[in-house]
């Protein structure tokens, strides 16, 4: 399979933006015209199955396991910067926020916009989603990451409503090998591999002293592989598990602090910590049929998180998680022109919020949030789906050599939830008591049953200019059913949650392709959406569902081999992201503001080197532009521009030796920044850091 490396390069503001993507396969030599096209690239997310990119309507982007190898990510969010219209904003030690042609959205159920998912399921159970979920991936271990930016196909259910993330595990290839690897603060992480033609074990374990004071994690992750070639079928078995244990670092709060020394590097919260831990067991089979081939897939999850909500008043512990036995049927069409499938989910799944110290600040915080058990449910919920793709492919047009290809999708999903209140209903204290200044602030409803159904359609289409070039473009729908969280997890005398699920029509427009000539290729992809019926918490802490907002922009990936030694590759996006009513967030009028955490810039660019066949360096320079950090417009954060540089020597006999300067130039910058209770706040990023390692083959 060809190796895709991308850049996104802007060449005009606001932004006119080229998508150039080369393909570096060794076995064809650069400017070969015999080299395959980047369009026959191999792709999973799209359809859940293999299929050529020329015949996917929709953007798509992707990490391959070259990527991953060179980026060695110590946080995801290292990785996805690489690609256009995405922004994961990094948290302390793993956590982190999600921006996919989005704003960073967070709230409760703000992790719903985003489905992601590992080798096709998604790695938390519909309806409970979780803002950091990535870290419960096994990136570290992967061989690809993929993603969609927007709505997905008609084959993604909800939660793919901003964006779909596939990480794919590895399949077995014979060898042994061990890395270690050392940075400061004392930063260690090691990783071992084991694999037979049809078994594999992959491990990853990692320390991390943090360079906040009184912070760090320690992460473990797991990955067990093996396939067997059965009668005209094949039999995938994966399983695996992650565990974060994490002391996590509170914002740092003032007017620029994340420049100040000193306090850019204090902890508010040594107090807070996070312990998480998943694990999944899932099988495809696969088997071709006289009529086409059938994947069916059947998964079991299970995941649990504990951790103080150091950001509250009262710093209430939260402990949540749920156990989930699902099964995915997907049937293709011999001609692959015509799939059909369905899914069906099974959720058991809890939640408890329990205070164990008194309350700080003013009388009124004091009275509203007591010491006691503020939440304890449980939540069943059961989720089926049905959906269907079509692809009808036109023949040549006549002297033109193009061929055009429609895709119509559908799918409806139903989502149910049975929920348990264990406590007292109301918003009283543990004890059936009640709060002073009208009531305590968290409110439990009594028992109830909630259902949501939800059509989502697509149509697309491709029109190959030749063999090099395509225009792609798509109307989609997307949707998310409210989060469990969102219904039943009320406040301020909120007795039912009584909204709907969020909707989001969208526009794309795309031309994608390459010049094996001049080894560059190019994706450029403007688009619009808007979402109606968002779901928020307003200035009386009800949970509604009355916003609606705007987004737009262009964005491009693109890879240049400028000679056999050099290339050059990055991505950019142009994006606008505004209110488009007045949500009652703040008490008075947005619409038309930017949302916050809304940078209209992003961008990365590598520089690469192939100093010689066996030493390879790239310098890289990433790119958050500024943006508003409340609603009203009126508190901005400049943003940063970073430069890290990595490098990689390769041994005799495959050992190999590497590093990493991350923030090379040493810049003061703030990886996350907010503005609430009248304070800017920052999650400040690391200074530079310079990581060493090696790698052993045995």
């Amino acid at each position: 399979m060809p190796v895709n490396q991308r850049l996104r390069l802007c060449l005009a503001k606001p932004c006119l933006m080229l998508t150039l993507l080369t393909l570096a396969n060794p076995t064809h030599p650069v400017g070969s015209e015999d080299r395959p096209s980047m369009l026959d690239e191999i792709v999973v997310v799209a359809t859940k199955s293999s299929q050529p990119w020329r015949q996917v309507s929709t953007n798509l982007a992707f990490l391959s396991e070259e990527d991953l190898q060179a980026i060695g990510h110590t946080h995801i969010n290292e990785a996805m910067h690489r690609l256009a219209g995405v922004w994961i904003s990094r948290g302390n030690g793993q956590e982190h926020l999600t921006a996919i042609r989005s704003p960073v959205l967070t709230g409760a159920g703000s992790c719903g916009a985003f489905l992601m998912s590992q080798d096709g399921v998604s790695l938390r159970a519909a309806g409970f989603c979780n803002v950091n979920e990535l870290f419960e991936s096994v990136s570290e271990l992967a061989s690809r990451i993929e993603i969609i930016r927007g709505p997905g196909s008609a084959i993604h259910g909800s939660n793919a409503l901003h964006g779909v993330v596939n990480v794919i595990t590895p399949d077995p290839a014979s060898g042994k090998r061990a890395s270690l690897e050392a940075g400061p603060w004392d930063y260690y992480r090691g990783k071992l591999h084991l694999s037979s033609d049809s078994t594999r074990l992959d491990i990853s374990g990692t320390s991390d002293g943090g360079w906040k004071d009184e912070s760090g994690f320690a992460q473990q992750k797991l990955l067990f592989k093996q396939v067997a070639d059965l009668k005209d079928s094949r039999l995938t078995t994966s399983f695996t598990y992650t565990n974060l244990n994490q002391e996590t670092a509170g914002f740092v709060q003032g007017p620029d602090a994340y420049k100040v020394a000193g306090l850019n590097r204090s902890n508010p919260n040594p107090e807070a910590r996070r312990d998480a831990r998943s694990a999944r067991l899932g099988l495809t089979w696969v088997k071709d049929l006289q009529v086409g081939s059938l994947q069916v897939k059947p998964y079991l999850r299970h995941v649990k998180m504990q951790f103080l909500q150091h950001f509250l008043p009262g710093q209430p512990e939260e402990e949540n998680g749920h156990k989930s036995l699902g099964v995915q049927g997907l049937w293709t069409s011999i001609e692959d022109n015509l799939r059909l499938g369905i899914e069906l989910e099974q959720t058991h799944a809890f939640l408890q919020q329990t205070q164990y110290s008194n309350t700080q600040g003013s009388a009124f915080l004091v009275a509203t949030l007591p010491i006691g058990k503020h939440y304890d449910y449980e939540v069943d919920a059961r989720m089926a789906a049905l959906f269907a793709e079509y692809r009808h492919d036109f023949g040549k047009q006549p002297h033109k050599n193009s061929r055009l290809a429609l895709t119509a999708g559908l799918r409806y999903e139903y989502m149910g939830y049975d929920y348990d209140n264990l406590m007292i209903n109301g918003n009283t204290r543990d004890d059936g008591t009640a709060c002073g200044f009208g009531g305590c602030r968290y409110a439990r409803p009594a028992d109830r049953k909630d259902s949501f159904g939800n059509l989502s359609p697509k149509l697309g289409l491709v029109l190959s200019l030749d063999g090099q070039r395509q225009i792609y473009g798509q109307l989609a729908s997307g949707f998310r059913a409210p989060q469990a969280t969102e219904l039943y997890r009320l406040q301020g005398g909120q007795m039912a949650s009584n909204i709907d699920s969020e909707s989001l029509a969208s526009v794309e427009l795309g031309f994608r392709g390459s010049s094996l000539r001049h080894n560059l290729g190019w994706d450029i992809s403007l688009f619009a959406m808007r979402k109606s019926n968002f779901i928020f918490r307003d200035t009386d802490r009800q949970t509604v569902d009355n916003g609606k907002t705007a987004h737009r922009g262009v964005e491009a990936s693109s890879s240049w081999q400028l000679n056999d030694n050099w290339r050059l590759s990055g991505a950019l996006t142009w994006a606008r992201h505004t209110y488009d009513n007045d949500p009652d967030l703040v008490s008075e009028p947005v619409k038309g503001n930017d949302i916050d955490t809304a940078p209209t810039t992003l961008g990365s660019i590598t520089l690469a080197w192939q100093a010689s066949s066996s030493i390879k360096l790239e310098l890289e320079w990433v790119h958050v532009g500024s943006h508003y950090l409340d609603p009203q417009n009126r508190n901005k954060h400049e943003g940063h521009n970073l430069l890290h540089l990595r490098g990689a020597w390769t041994l005799p006999g495959g050992h190999s030796t590497f590093f990493r300067i991350m923030n090379l130039a040493d810049q003061d910058y703030a990886e996350r920044a907010d503005y609430a209770f009248g304070n800017e706040r920052y999650f400040v990023g690391t200074p530079l850091a310079v990581y060493l390692g090696a790698g052993f083959n045995f």
